[in-house]
């Protein structure tokens, strides 16, 4: 079945790390077929020539630069703080559903609320998809301990901090896992799994928290009763001790993960956003030991890349000072800790 054509809107933030939605679709998507992304600060270019590893296509200066050539959709592919939507991303929005597409949108801002840009959508025929639109409290499922009965070993790739590459080490590992011939599926907790076309998850941060442990809960019995995995991988979120979000002792506990891969970035002191005043990362081996207390074992420490810090950094070292597998997420790295999980884990 062929994948509906789409654009991905960065307005100037193609490489930063507010575009880490855009990132991971042009690594792939099981959902849209990728064409375009619209960037005024490289138009002209294609995507290669910014970012490593992704998906060769153009980038376009606006929405009016976008070919007639079927392209159906236009997704948002920023993450900003807050999850607001600045006026200028609106505007170009206002533009793709002139021209005919139907838009979606991660933010917290909910187009389906904007009366103006409703009116103008149903005027043209096009639909508005707001991922994050909290559900209604009788969709929402409550945790029932049904997570007893899933028999497939759950693995949570988790951080030490937010942006820093959770998603697609998981992505990579899910890939690689599935090239060694394990069935292994993983669960989305975020909006831009969704978009890459994960069947099953759910988004954690619009679930109203009394429901975040149950929607994680059914997303996994979902899975199993419908891939009989013989392994799930789940998606971390922002890290255990960070103050501006922590996430993820659920992922432990709720769905009783009891291995996990810890996703580092050793390039950052901080955390994102906590810089000003201070707000440091702690060191691995207290956030191997908090992972410990939760209830699982970290079993690797998967390193985001980063070509100055890959020639300098001796994870030799590290791995001996931890006591565990240490690798950079490249392919080799995710090879490696692949291997590791199969051994590890399924044969456990």
């Amino acid at each position: 079945m062929s994948k509906p054509k789409a654009v991905i809107l960065t307005h100037g933030e193609l490489d930063s790390m507010y575009a880490k939605t855009c990132h991971g679709l042009l690594r792939g998507t099981d959902r849209y077929e990728i064409v375009g992304v619209v960037d005024y600060k490289y138009a002209g270019r294609s995507t290669t020539s910014v970012l490593p590893i992704v998906k060769d296509v153009p980038i376009l200066a606006s929405i009016g630069d976008c070919s007639d050539d079927g392209i159906a959709w236009c997704i948002v592919g920023v993450a900003f703080e807050g999850g607001v939507m600045p006026d200028a991303f609106r505007d170009q929005l206002i533009e793709a559903v002139k021209s005919g597409m139907s838009v979606v949108n991660g933010l917290h801002t909910q187009l389906n609320d904007d009366v103006e840009f409703m009116q103008l959508a149903r005027s043209q025929g096009v639909e508005v998809i707001d991922i994050r639109r909290p559900k209604k409290v009788s969709e929402l499922s409550f945790w029932t301990g049904k997570i007893k009965d899933v028999q497939a070993p759950r693995v949570a790739v988790l951080g030490t901090d937010c942006a820093i590459g959770k998603r697609t080490t998981c992505r990579f590992l899910l890939e690689q896992l599935a090239e060694n011939g394990v069935n292994a599926q993983m669960i989305y907790t975020g909006q831009t799994g969704w978009l890459q076309g994960y069947p099953h998850g759910c988004i954690l941060d619009s679930t109203l928290n009394d429901f975040v442990s149950g929607e994680l809960e059914n997303a996994v019995l979902e899975c199993d009763q419908n891939m009989h995995p013989d392994l799930i991988l789940v998606e971390g979120q922002s890290s255990l001790r960070n103050p501006s979000g922590p996430c993820g002792s659920e992922i432990i506990i709720s769905l009783q993960s009891k291995y996990v891969v810890l996703q580092h970035d050793p390039s950052k002191e901080f955390f994102e956003g906590g810089e000003e005043y201070g707000f440091r990362i702690p060191d691995l081996k207290s956030e191997i030991e908090l992972i410990r207390m939760l209830g699982a074992e970290v079993i690797a420490v998967t390193l985001r890349p980063s070509k100055d810090q890959i020639s300098e950094l001796d994870i030799g070292s590290m791995s001996q000072e931890l006591g565990m597998m240490v690798q950079w997420a490249t392919e080799a790295g995710i090879i490696a800790v692949s291997d590791l999980i199969q051994e590890r884990v399924l044969s456990s």
